[in-house]
């Protein structure tokens, strides 16, 4: 069974037969299963027994006509061994399996929060305030598996996405989605006051504590790469081929492994401003909890517009690199320390384009 991302429409004539139009009905979240049948025609019935069986236990239901075509037979071949039927059956997720799917989604989202809260709790254990060459190297790590998803994860699935209807139009929605991308997270750098770890201040003025402002600057961090993780399980969700549970899965493991010292990054530095390592480590945790917030809403706009998918994928490589080009790799370059932070950024650009490629 081969899945196609496609819409299927069902004819509906009009009551009124003096008139010659037709209307048409969509049906959403539909995959197309295709069986090809080489040989003689007599014995086909065994793949409807096979592909049933199949459909039954991966969790789909057909959902619309099934259609033969009979591609090759006795009118242009000379032997039954080079007779071809192609079977097409609609199928969809039965009600049995969005359940699974769901469990799936919410595991999903909930993996990146996972490794910023293990991160956080980090500084329970910790006696000092982190290394400075280890936090410029755990950034330098971050910078590496961001840039790295924008391209694996997101990028090239949008492009490939895009171009088997628009060919090498498809860098147009790219290209759009991307410079969005990029856009949104600008406003919102703009428009929040915020604070890095080395104390650069920005955003409008305001009379916000330190500490709130270095927890809004990984709040704007991790809206990005929820997104990213959003937008990829949406893909999968809506059967597009393209788009796998295991490619998914791997963004959300990548994010969550550079989310484990940027957890760690930001709960100690409040512990050291004054705050107690309980209240650090729980402020360190919540700046995690908008990644499954910001990927669920993600889904929700995905489902929504399903055909501009690619410009969807890039809006979030366009975010990630934001983050990635205007905090990560000045915070990383800033000082002497910069040659073990680019060795870290190295192998967190490999690990994660490991994991995509391995995975997904």
């Amino acid at each position: 069974i081969k899945p196609i991302y496609y819409q299927l429409k069902i004819i509906i004539t009009t009551t009124n037969h003096t008139s010659p139009d037709f209307l048409f009905q969509f049906r959403k979240n539909v995959s197309l299963g295709i069986i090809n049948h080489k040989g003689s025609y007599d014995n086909f019935y065994k793949i409807y027994e096979e592909i049933l069986i199949y459909i039954e236990d991966n969790g789909y239901e057909i959902c619309g006509n099934i259609r033969e075509s009979y591609n090759d037979g006795v009118w242009n071949r000379d032997t039954e061994d080079d007779w071809l039927l192609e079977i097409r059956i609609p199928v969809r997720k039965s009600s049995g399996g969005d359940k699974l799917m769901d469990i799936n989604i919410i595991i999903g989202l909930m993996v990146p929060f996972a490794g910023t809260a293990l991160g956080a709790m980090m500084v329970l254990f910790m006696k000092k305030e982190m290394n400075h060459s280890l936090q410029k190297a755990l950034t330098g790590f971050a910078a590496g598996v961001m840039l790295s998803a924008s391209f694996w994860s997101l990028l090239i699935p949008a492009v490939e996405q895009a171009s088997e209807s628009m060919g090498k139009k498809a860098v147009i929605p790219t290209s759009i989605g991307f410079c969005l991308g990029m856009a949104f997270l600008l406003l919102i750098d703009t428009l929040t006051p915020h604070m890095h770890i080395d104390e650069t201040v920005e955003g409008p003025k305001t009379n916000l504590k330190k500490n709130t402002m270095l927890v809004l600057a990984v709040v704007i961090h991790n809206i990005p790469e929820g997104m990213a993780v959003g937008v990829l399980f949406a893909g999968w969700m809506q059967g597009n081929p393209l788009v796998t549970f295991t490619a998914a899965l791997s963004l959300s493991i990548g994010i969550a492994i550079q989310n484990f010292p940027e957890g760690a990054i930001i709960s100690m530095p409040l512990h050291a401003n004054g705050m107690s390592k309980a209240r650090a480590c729980l402020q360190g945790v919540l700046s995690g909890a908008v990644e499954p917030i910001a990927g669920f809403v993600t889904i929700l706009l995905a489902s929504l517009i399903v055909p501009y998918m690619p410009i969807l994928l890039s809006f979030a490589a366009g975010a990630m690199i934001y983050v990635v080009v205007e905090e990560l790799i000045p915070d990383m370059s800033s000082d002497d320390h910069s040659n073990m932070a680019t060795v870290a950024f190295l192998l967190g650009f490999v690990v994660m384009m490991i994991l995509d490629i391995a995975l997904g």
